[in-house]
């Protein structure tokens, strides 16, 4: 089990945008199960909205590749480098995130090169699927 100290020491997203709490479990370079605890203190639950709070969409993608990013740089080759994003293909919501909900992300990594990779992601609630994409990260 990985924790955000472990997490942050991988990547540099930091609060208020770090958006992956643990993980769970880890195949570096292949695999990650990450988790997101989402709560009311959420800044962005401020504006998204304020009568009926949802977690952007974005949000719960930015997440996924957060885990994905994980999961390419943990491997030795890659320590210390940055995955930004490179594109979001076949991005699909099907279902509200709202405060009480802890996301479960996993992301396959299916193609890495030297300096980009492509990961499938699914964010899942309570064992349903809330979003799925594909994404492209350029690793600098």
């Amino acid at each position: 089990m990985m924790y955000i100290n472990d997490i942050k020491a991988i990547i540099p997203h930091r609060y208020p945008f770090l958006l992956i709490d643990r993980v769970e479990e880890l195949v570096e370079g292949q695999k990650i199960v990450a988790y997101k605890n989402v709560t009311a203190n959420e800044e962005f639950f401020n504006g998204h909205f304020p009568q009926e709070p949802v977690m952007p969409g974005v949000l719960i993608i930015e997440a996924m590749a957060q885990a994905g990013a994980v999961a390419i740089l943990s491997m030795e080759e890659y320590k210390g480098k940055t995955a930004y994003f490179g594109g979001i293909d076949r991005a699909k919501f099907r279902q509200k995130v709202v405060p009480g909900d802890t996301l479960r992300l996993e992301v396959e990594i299916v193609k890495l090169k030297k300096v980009a990779g492509i990961g499938k992601g699914v964010a899942y609630v309570n064992g349903k699927k809330a979003a799925e994409a594909e994404l492209t990260f350029m690793i600098g």
